[in-house]
């Protein structure tokens, strides 16, 4: 069994679309009994919340329903628990390097390492409107086409 987090900060719109991509990727796949995925943040300023209703409108639009999900932030078992830790940008990165001890460090990458986006971060949208949000989804769903292609080359026939 795989096991893949996704990691942005607050776990509320980033990470989660990720988690609901991969999810249905996979699912579509019939991988599920083969990789498994979360999601969590760096911080646990929305612990308990739902992804952002807008995240949530445009993930659910595309076919990816996220509104079961809650946030929680990483936890230091979650370095042990994991196969591979993706962060959507460089700052949660550097985070989850500075928490994680030297062993678990090969398990920490940025998501869009496995898009052939020219982009390396996938940015926030927090604070802006429904076309950031798109874009969000857009280089999730890059990467999460790359991200699949590379684990099921590691997949048993």
């Amino acid at each position: 069994m795989t096991r893949i987090l996704f990691v942005c900060m607050g776990n509320i719109c980033r990470s989660p679309t990720a988690e609901a991509v991969f999810r249905g990727k996979v699912q579509q796949l019939q991988l599920e009994s083969h990789i498994q995925c979360d999601s969590a943040g760096t911080t646990g300023h929305h612990a308990g919340e739902a992804p952002d209703h807008r995240a949530q409108q445009v993930a659910g639009a595309r076919g990816y329903p996220m509104a079961d999900l809650r946030a929680r932030q990483v936890d230091d078992t979650d370095f042990e628990r994991f196969d591979l830790i993706l962060a959507m940008d460089h700052r949660n990165l550097a985070e989850l390097r500075r928490r994680a001890s030297r062993q678990y460090q090969h398990k920490l990458k940025l998501l869009l390492d496995y898009s052939d986006s020219t982009d390396q971060e996938v940015p926030d949208p927090y604070y802006g409107g429904r076309d950031g949000f798109e874009q969000v989804l857009d280089l999730v769903e890059n990467a999460c086409d790359g991200l699949l292609q590379s684990l099921r080359e590691q997949l048993p026939p």
